[in-house]
């Protein structure tokens, strides 16, 4: 959280940061306006529901998928950024027949842990959850909970719009503690890799990660993309609509993954896309659009607004950590207050964040600071061979 006395923008801009909860015209960035289909997602946002309506199933979704990643690859992977070798699963979730991949079955599989595919058939399908699904602390061979996804390129895991699809806590005594300091450890370490995650929904007011919740242990994605999925609509701190992450042993490592598609971005109070408090990320290779903060009042949240709408895809809070961003495209996504692209804070001025090869265009949202779409407070910022515009 920032102090918002110590962090006041120049006179010119305060006018526009305590104007009144408005539409989406920028203030002092008249010119700069959210389109039609921005507008028209912010608004499903701000309902935040569905229907009621059951949910749970599979079917068959073939057509062509939204690719993962930026294809240009334009930075190397680190070995431990590589996808997890699963040709020896541990459950293989269906029998080679679509109507064999339920959400029972994928239930079942992440309750053991281990390596879980699919076989599904030769056709790309959606898994449609009927409640998130959660992790088991000391499942598997090491009673670790340690957990590795792969869906081949062809599998959709959905929350149907009512729920969060994947829950990692290892701080959660109902599901099993296996360490006295969860705050730090190491375990459950869960990779997702050629997965599609799509409307999930985060119904917690204090809780993002529409697609996925992440505290203690380990976060990698690999080769993925996220679709649709949602957290609070507003909150001063919350964040994620795809994933959010808390007290990771290390790095969250994003690898070739996008998030959002045009009709389909990510949506939450902050970071549309990702959102953390006191976790470090690299991105390497990815592409992020049409991700939305719909907040409004910022953090701390002004007198009389819910607070947040702060990184339109990444919202990042904190003391001593680090955003690195390598190799990605990060466009068209937005924000109702600050940057429309990346809030990062680092509250003692410890933390750093670091751009490179990357591409930000089109990232509205009030900028009160020198580089587009960004909100930055760090001990240092360092942006080479990018564009930012």
């Amino acid at each position: 959280m920032w102090e918002a006395a110590r962090l006041r923008p120049t006179p010119a801009h305060a006018a526009t940061l305590d104007r009144p909860a408005a539409p989406w015209t920028m203030g002092a960035m008249a010119t700069r306006t959210l389109p039609a289909a921005a507008l028209a997602l912010a608004a499903l946002a701000a309902a935040a529901g569905c229907d009621g309506a059951p949910v749970g199933g599979v079917e068959v979704t073939p057509g062509p998928q939204v690719p993962a990643g930026n294809p240009a690859r334009l930075c190397a992977v680190p070995p431990d950024g590589a996808a997890e070798d699963t040709s020896r699963p541990t459950t293989v979730v269906g029998d080679g027949t679509p109507r064999s991949c339920t959400p029972e079955a994928f239930e079942a599989a992440v309750a053991r842990a281990g390596i879980v595919t699919f076989d599904c058939g030769p056709d790309p399908v959606t898994i449609t959850l009927p409640r998130e699904v959660k992790l088991v602390n000391d499942a598997g061979a090491g009673r670790n909970g340690d957990l590795v996804i792969d869906g081949g390129g062809k599998v959709t895991l959905s929350g149907g719009g009512a729920h969060r699809i994947l829950y990692m806590n290892g701080c959660d005594p109902e599901q099993h503690w296996i360490t006295d300091h969860c705050q730090d450890y190491p375990h459950p370490r869960l990779v997702v890799q050629n997965l599609t995650f799509a409307n999930g929904r985060a119904t917690e007011a204090d809780r993002g990660g529409g697609a996925i919740y992440a505290r203690s242990g380990q976060l990698k994605v690999v080769n993925s993309v996220f679709l649709g999925n949602r957290c609070a609509a507003t909150g001063p701190d919350v964040g994620g609509g795809a994933i959010y992450a808390f007290q990771q042993a290390g790095p969250v490592l994003v690898v070739n993954s996008t998030f959002g598609a045009p009709g389909q971005g990510n949506v939450g109070s902050n970071g549309g896309a990702l959102g953390s408090i006191g976790v470090s990320w690299t991105v390497l290779n990815a592409v992020m659009e049409h991700n939305q903060a719909v907040g409004v009042g910022q953090n701390p949240a002004r007198a009389g607004t819910p607070g947040g709408g702060s990184g339109g895809a990444i919202y990042n809070d904190g003391n001593t950590y680090t955003l690195s961003i390598c190799g990605s495209e990060v466009r068209d996504n937005a924000a109702r207050e600050l940057a429309g692209a990346v809030f990062f804070v680092s509250n003692d001025r410890s933390g750093s964040v670091v751009v490179d090869r990357s591409t930000f265009r089109a990232n509205p949202g009030l900028d009160v600071q020198d580089l587009p779409g960004f909100f930055v407070l760090a001990g240092s910022r360092t942006v080479t061979a990018s564009t930012v515009e």
